[in-house]
């Protein structure tokens, strides 16, 4: 009987002929040519302007022909532009699926993964866009874009020179571009410099100003930043990031309610209709009335940004993958088995990751921008490298297995070598990452739940210290709500999911501390802020470097930290994030159940 479904991913297509489809059946393309005029009829239509004509044509076409690209393609277009991305990126991706060698369709591919966060993904399509045309500008630039943004800018920064020698050396968007890269290195002045060229090349881009007001608000060079928004304000007026960029700034100086006023939503602007703020700005709104005290207007605020993040197109947690992964885990790091299983030997020749681990909004930035003062301690900042290792590794051990099932191809004698191999992986993309300080003997890597994969860990890097900072699961949850963050399966999109993965890491983390012989160090925020020199003496003295005084002082670090925590770890160290929970406590209630036994476990109370 023929599924009559339509597919759950929004395109209107029946399943069968839409995420369902079995590329097996597909008839020939000779076959379905004489259909190709009802794709012309439904471009026609579009074109005179009636879209819902031109979706139904379509729509018929890709019923009787659903494999074929010209159909497929002017559907993601019209998908496009009646913004229904969810729909979009699927046909998208399965014309790239038909085809692999269609560099456009793997270009809109790429981006749309970017822009909503899909990294890791979006690198594979982005590496096949450049073997697709290995001397296309446009590839190299697109490559840059995602490996900045995956915190990889050295790599990133070769990507974009290479656009400016296949391009034009003065290009004004790629001179922006790799401004903003260089900014992510912490090269503030290089950037500087090609802002102001690409500037003079280019005036009136608004992305370019905008990203450099960006930088010097990092930058702390608050005048410089409200200077270059007034510009950003001329080129495009009412802009929503030019608004929170202000905000922004103007909160980084105190000026809370001053902030606020510029993030009101009034439904007109001197009779004009004024567009929503987005998830970004009402989360920035929600923050400024934190700071006000006005605790029910900011929990209003940051509810309102999660939905429309979700309105806008926001991915929502993938807990049966999440659940799934966990209990694998769980199933293979058992003491039995990794009593059997070889370790991995230390490389004496190059610096030794120190893992800062914990849930995001934890307090891992603090930790880091403290011990990286030390002259012995490079930042290495969120590495992705750990989970790279769990995608390349059932192709570098040969084994028709998944991670962390094919561990077991260690036991043959030809992989006795295997972790080895990971671990090496591991090291040289973080030596050429340039993270690596010269005299430095250890570098951090604070990638987010990477405590998901401490059974790894423990086996690629036996000798690494492991930093686990805990503090309050109801502060850490309530700061991940008020952000935009797309780690742990994208549970930040609702307050019930980032409790139910908290969970599971939690669980997981005991299994392990339970299971897995460990270089481990547990740190409780909440004691760092209060009795900072004690606890960083222990985390120094755990790591195994001498006591240094600059690490009390490490709002001094230079250093630009990519992480929503950028702003904080510039501030004398403050206690005022301690139990931040606490006037949100009714508002809580729907989550305070299921995190009530992990609450209690980590030796946390709830106190209203």
């Amino acid at each position: 009987m023929a599924d009559i479904n339509l597919c759950p991913c929004g395109s209107g297509l029946r399943r069968i002929r839409c995420c369902g489809l079995d590329f097996g059946s597909l008839s020939p393309a000779e076959a379905t040519a004489p259909l190709l005029p009802l794709v012309e009829q439904a471009e026609q239509k579009f074109k005179a302007g009636d879209a819902a004509g031109a979706e139904a044509g379509i729509r018929q076409f890709l019923e009787l022909a659903p494999g074929r690209e010209e159909g497929l393609v002017f559907f993601y277009r019209l998908l496009r532009h009646q913004q229904k991305m969810q729909p979009a990126e699927a046909v998208i991706r399965r014309v790239v699926t038909l085809n692999p060698n269609n560099f456009w369709a793997t270009n809109e591919l790429t981006l749309m993964l970017l822009n909503r966060g899909a990294l890791g993904e979006a690198e594979v399509h982005a590496r096949n866009a450049i073997r697709i045309a290995p001397q296309n500008a446009q590839a190299h630039n697109l490559m840059g874009l995602v490996l900045t943004e995956a915190n990889r800018p050295l790599v990133g920064e070769y990507h974009y020179r290479r656009v400016l020698e296949l391009a034009e050396p003065d290009e004004p968007i790629t001179l922006a571009n790799l401004a903003w890269n260089l900014k992510n290195q912490g090269r503030m002045e290089e950037a500087r410099g090609l802002y102001e060229k690409s500037m003079r090349l280019k005036p009136g881009v608004i992305q370019t100003v905008l990203g450099f007001a960006k930088m010097e608000e990092a930058d702390r060079k608050f005048a410089s930043a409200l200077k270059l928004l007034d510009e950003a304000d001329k080129i495009f007026p009412d802009n929503p990031s030019v608004s929170l960029t202000r905000a922004t700034v103007l909160a980084r100086q105190k000026k809370h309610e001053a902030a606020l006023e510029i993030l009101h939503e009034p439904e007109e602007v001197e009779g004009k209709p004024r567009l929503k703020l987005g998830p970004a700005e009402l989360s920035e709104k929600g923050r400024l009335l934190d700071q006000l005290g006005r605790y029910d207007e900011a929990f209003e605020a940051f509810d309102a940004a999660k939905k429309r993040a979700v309105e806008f197109g926001a991915r929502t947690y993938l807990a049966d993958a999440a659940a799934d992964l966990a209990n694998r885990l769980k199933g293979f790091f058992v003491e039995r088995r990794l009593k059997t299983l070889p370790l991995a030997q230390t490389r004496r020749d190059m610096p030794q990751p120190v893992f800062i681990v914990g849930f995001p909004r934890s307090g891992t930035t603090l930790i880091e921008q403290t011990i990286t003062v030390h002259p012995m301690i490079s930042a290495g900042d969120e590495l992705p490298y750990i989970n790279d290792i769990t995608q390349i590794m059932p192709r570098l051990l040969a084994s028709p297995l998944g991670y962390p099932e094919a561990l077991a191809e260690l036991w043959m004698g030809d992989q006795r070598d295997g972790l080895n191999e990971l671990r090496d992986y591991y090291l040289n993309r973080s030596a050429k990452s340039g993270i690596f300080r010269e005299g430095a003997k250890f570098f951090t890597d604070k990638m987010p739940l990477n405590e998901t994969h401490l059974g790894l860990i423990s086996l690629l890097f036996p000798e690494s210290p492991i930093i686990h900072v805990i503090r309050h699961p109801l502060d850490i949850l309530l700061s991940v709500y008020s952000n935009h963050l797309t780690h742990g399966f994208f549970c930040a999109a609702q307050m019930e999911t980032i409790a139910q993965h908290y969970v599971l890491i939690a669980d997981l983390i005991a299994h392990y501390k339970a299971h897995v012989k460990m270089k481990y160090l547990p740190v409780r925020y909440e004691e760092m802020v209060v009795d900072q020199e004690a606890n960083v003496r222990k985390i120094l003295d755990f790591i195994g470097v001498e006591f240094e005084p600059k690490c009390l002082r490490f709002e001094e670090n230079t250093r630009y930290a990519r992480t929503a925590s950028y702003a904080q770890v510039t501030e004398k160290l403050y206690d005022r994030s301690r139990y931040r929970y606490r006037p949100y406590l009714k508002h809580l209630e729907p989550v305070l159940e299921r995190l009530s036994p992990v609450i209690e476990r980590l030796g946390y109370k709830i106190e209203g």
